[in-house]
C-alpha cells in the first residue's frame, strides 16, 4: 500500500508568497505520507498570474526553494510560474526522496480562452509519465482535466495513476467533481486531485481535494493499492475493446 497526502491550502490574497512557502513547509513536515501533492500555483494563487508575472523564476531557482521540502518522500510540488528566456510556463516538478528531480511537466492546456494564462503563458508540449510509489503516474494540471485524449495518452504510456494539482473555482466545482471521476473510470486509474480553498485574486476557490479509485468511486482512504488498477482492468477489460487510436 502507498500512503498519499494531497494537501489542500486555504488561500488568502493578503498572504505573501514567502509566507505561503513557510506554511507549506510546515504542512508537509506534518505528514508522513509516501506521496505528497500540492495545488496548482499555490505560491501566487491560480487567478493572480497576471498580477505576478514578475515573480516568475527559472526552474533552477524553484528547485533550490523546494528540493528539501519532503526528505524521504516523493513530492509533487504543485506548480509554479516558470521563466525560461522570453517564455513563461505553468510548471510542475516531482521530487524524489533525496530531493532529486524525478520529472517536470509544463501544463499543456492553458485556461482563459482569449485571456489569462492562455495569452500570458506558453503551453507545454510533452506528455509526462513518471514512476512514483503509486506506480506509473501521469502528470496533468487543472484545465488538462477537460481533455480526455491526454489521459488516454497516459494509459498508452503505461500509467495506472494520475496526479492533478488544480486551481478550480467554486463556480465550476461540479464540473471538477464530474470530470475527475470520468477520467478515472474511463482509464481505470487512480487519480489524486489537489485543489485550493479560500480566495485567489477575489475568486472563491472550490476545494474538493479528492482521491478517485480506478472504478470511478470517491474514496476517503489514503492508503492506496498500486496494483488495484491492474486487477480492475483484468476483471472489467474495457480498455481491451478500444477501436480508435
Amino acid at each position: 500500500m502507498t500512503t498519499v497526502a494531497p494537501i489542500q491550502l486555504q488561500l488568502r490574497d493578503d498572504v505573501s508568497p514567502e509566507k505561503r512557502r513557510h506554511q507549506v513547509r510546515e504542512l508537509v513536515a506534518a505528514t508522513d505520507a509516501e506521496l505528497i501533492l500540492l495545488p496548482e500555483l499555490w505560491e501566487i494563487g491560480p487567478f493572480a498570474v497576471g498580477e505576478n508575472l514578475d515573480l516568475a523564476v527559472p526552474l533552477d531557482t524553484w528547485l533550490s526553494h523546494m528540493f528539501d521540502l519532503a526528505p524521504g518522500r516523493v513530492l509533487h510540488a504543485g506548480s509554479f510560474l516558470e521563466r525560461d528566456g522570453d517564455d513563461l510556463y505553468n510548471t510542475s516538478v516531482v521530487f524524489g526522496p533525496a530531493g532529486e528531480v524525478l520529472a517536470t511537466y509544463r501544463k499543456i492546456h492553458l485556461f482563459g480562452f482569449d485571456a489569462g494564462e492562455a495569452v500570458m503563458l506558453t503551453p507545454g508540449q510533452d506528455v509526462v509519465v513518471v514512476d512514483t510509489p503509486l506506480g506509473r503516474t501521469g502528470l496533468a494540471t487543472c484545465y488538462d482535466l477537460r481533455f480526455p485524449e491526454l489521459f488516454r495518452a497516459f494509459v498508452d504510456a503505461g500509467a495506472t495513476a494520475v496526479l492533478i494539482p488544480t486551481g478550480w473555482p467554486q463556480v465550476r466545482i461540479e464540473a471538477w467533481d464530474l470530470l475527475i471521476r470520468a477520467r478515472a473510470v474511463e482509464n481505470q486509474v487512480w487519480i489524486v486531485g489537489c485543489n485550493s480553498a479560500g480566495v485567489s485574486n477575489g475568486v472563491e476557490m472550490g476545494g474538493h481535494t479528492v482521491v478517485i479509485d480506478p472504478t470511478g468511486a470517491v474514496t476517503q482512504a489514503r492508503d492506496l493499492d498500486p496494483d488495484l488498477p491492474t486487477r480492475v482492468r483484468h476483471d472489467f477489460p474495457v480498455l481491451r475493446d478500444r477501436r480508435l487510436r
